[in-house]
Parts: C-alpha cells; sequence; structure tokens
C-alpha cells in the first residue's frame, strides 16, 4: 500500500536515486525524566535540520541530531494487525543507556518520533506528519538497545475522553 505521508521530492528520490541527493533517517526519543530529546540520525556525521511546526519538543526550531549507527523498520501500512516499528541503536553511548534505563523505571510513556530528511531541503521533514509512537517494550545492553514501538492503545482508551463533572456542567446537578 503506497504510504501517503511521504512529499512528492521523497517518492522522487526513493524511485530514482538521484545523485547527490542523500535521504537521512532520524529519531527522536521523548521522556519527562530528560532534560532535551534524543535525538540521533542514521549517519556517520551530525545533522542540522528544522523540525515541522507542530512538533513535540522544540516546533519549528533548528535542532542537531547525532550520528549513530542503528537500524529499524518501520510500521506496515496495512489495513490489518497493529503497526509497529522495531529500532535497534548500536554502540550507544553510557548517557543514553542511563537515561533510558531510568526513564523505563517511571510509569510515564517514551515516545519517538521517526522523520525523514533530504539532503538538499533540510527545511523541515519530507514525511508529513511524522509518525509519532509510543515505546512499548525497550532492552538495553552494553552495545545496544533494542525497542519496539507502536501507537497508543486506543481500544482500552475511555469513550468519551471528556468527564462530565458538576465543576465543568452544572446544568447536571438541580
Amino acid at each position: 500500500m503506497p504510504d501517503a505521508t511521504l512529499s512528492e521530492a521523497l517518492k522522487e528520490a526513493y524511485a530514482s536515486a538521484p545523485r547527490g541527493i542523500v535521504v537521512y533517517h532520524t529519531l527522536e526519543i521523548r521522556h519527562p525524566s530528560f532534560t532535551t530529546p534524543i535525538r540521533i540520525v542514521r549517519d556517520r556525521a551530525d545533522l542540522t535540520a528544522y523540525l515541522e511546526a507542530d512538533a513535540p519538543e522544540d516546533p519549528g526550531a533548528e535542532v542537531t541530531f547525532v550520528g549513530y549507527a542503528f537500524d529499524f523498520l518501520k510500521p506496515e501500512i496495512s489495513a490489518s494487525g497493529v503497526p509497529q516499528m522495531t529500532i535497534t541503536i548500536d554502540n550507544v553511548s553510557r548517557l543514553i543507556t542511563a537515561a533510558i534505563e531510568n526513564a523505563t523505571g517511571t510509569t510515564d510513556v517514551i515516545d519517538c518520533t521517526y522523520r525523514e530528511y533530504l539532503s538538499n531541503d533540510l527545511a523541515g521533514p519530507q514525511n508529513d506528519p511524522p509518525i509519532h509512537m509510543e515505546i512499548m517494550t525497550v532492552s538495553c545492553t552494553v552495545f545496544q538497545i533494542s525497542a519496539v514501538a507502536g501507537f497508543p492503545d486506543l481500544i482500552n482508551r475511555k469513550f468519551p475522553t471528556l468527564e462530565y463533572t458538576a465543576e465543568e456542567f452544572p446544568g447536571l446537578v438541580s
């Protein structure tokens, strides 16, 4: 099934692989215990690029993604099943490992965002909207971090999300 979130420029880059244009794959990992989000790019060098205007952290700002070796499988686009993304980050620093281990010890959700950039246009991500997921499982070793991310649990979410209380809606009580 085609991915409707990709820009025409990114579709063209995937289809024709033009000389001199590189597709950068980036991850941003967020948690309330982090002082700043962990931002990495799948490259040897760091990447400075702009975030989208409605980004969860630093909207529209120019940020730096640190070069790391990581692998991922994007969520499958299909009408059936629960889409999940598997992420493996190799040779992580002790600071990142410690931050992830501390985050897993809390009840707060670890969020991640996957963005794609083209080397000739770093003004914003080429996948609109970027993929926002929650990390469901994570394991850390000395050599790598492995995680499985998925979309929030919509089945067990209460509906409607609005609570009707007497303070909010005085007409409920007589």
